[in-house]
């Protein structure tokens, strides 16, 4: 699939649902970044939206400019809905995600809900939490899933096409981020190294999105899932969701506790390890 237009005369490169993994990594390695089309159905998309508004409606506004004055967060995601759990463990995402990463986990799922007069995100690259200098490999990827089609005029992220592979550069007066419009259902993927920013919402509607980022799992991920989401709903999720959360392993054995694997705590129905226990 080419180049289409989204509203606002803003040019989107989208891959149908059934692209392969090959398609996506092309398209990553190229510009850093990857829109698949029609991962989520449209039933889908409403019934998942109106969950996270239900959500959203006791969350208050970011506390900076960064988080937005205008925008609500939805974190500890896994603890607050079931809404992302397919999403999450989608065989294209972790297909695209085997590739580029190898071993990894989730580091911050997030809802994020751009309201009305909100300013456009300063221009960021996800990996910047890690003091690892550029060039270095791939060790954040992300998946962006909109629940509203994302505009310019409604806070489309803007992303700097190309701009994973900078090394000394960084943005400035000159640069020129793209409004990367979005079809709600689809799925855009971009890498950690991409630069990119949440835009300026002009409208009088809110528009809703959710972040899965993941991590390599030698890392520490953003939010502290084995605190943020607990146990009694771990155990419900799929065994690659609970991995994913944390209970895994990174080999050859970064991630144990008491000396086991993690996921055996779920397996014991919650016989968390007391100092005094052996392993």
């Amino acid at each position: 699939m080419g180049p289409r237009l989204l509203g606002d005369n803003v040019t989107v490169t989208g891959l149908a649902a059934d692209a392969c993994v090959d398609d996506v990594v092309a398209l990553l390695d190229e510009n850093g970044y990857a829109v698949v089309e029609g991962l989520l159905g449209p039933d889908e998309v409403v019934t998942t939206r109106a969950e996270l508004s239900d959500v959203l409606a006791t969350i208050p506004y970011g506390r900076n400019s960064f988080e937005g004055f205008r925008t609500r967060r939805i974190y500890a995601l896994f603890a607050k809905t079931r809404a992302f759990d397919r999403a999450a463990i989608h065989p294209l995402v972790l297909g695209v995600l085997d590739r580029v990463l190898g071993n990894y986990q989730l580091s911050a799922p997030t809802g994020i809900e751009i309201g009305p007069g909100e300013a456009a995100q300063v221009l960021h690259h996800d990996d910047s939490v890690y003091p690892l200098p550029r060039p270095h490999g791939q060790v954040v990827l992300t998946t962006m899933w909109p629940l509203d089609d994302f505009t310019e005029a409604n806070g489309a992220t803007r992303v700097v096409p190309g701009s994973h592979q900078w090394v000394d550069r960084t943005p400035d007066a000159s640069t020129r981020p793209v409004a990367a419009g979005l079809r709600r259902g689809s799925v855009m993927f971009y890498l950690g190294t991409l630069w990119h920013g949440g835009g300026a919402n002009q409208t009088d509607r809110p528009r809703l999105g959710v972040i899965l980022e993941y991590v390599a799992s030698w890392l520490r991920p953003q939010e502290n899932h084995l605190l943020a989401v607990p146990p009694e709903i771990v155990r419900g999720l799929p065994e690659r969701l609970q991995e994913l959360l944390g209970y895994n392993v990174h080999p050859p054995f970064l991630g144990y506790v008491d000396g086991r694997h993690p996921r055996r705590l779920l397996e014991e129905d919650g016989a968390w390890p007391s100092p005094s226990s052996s392993s």
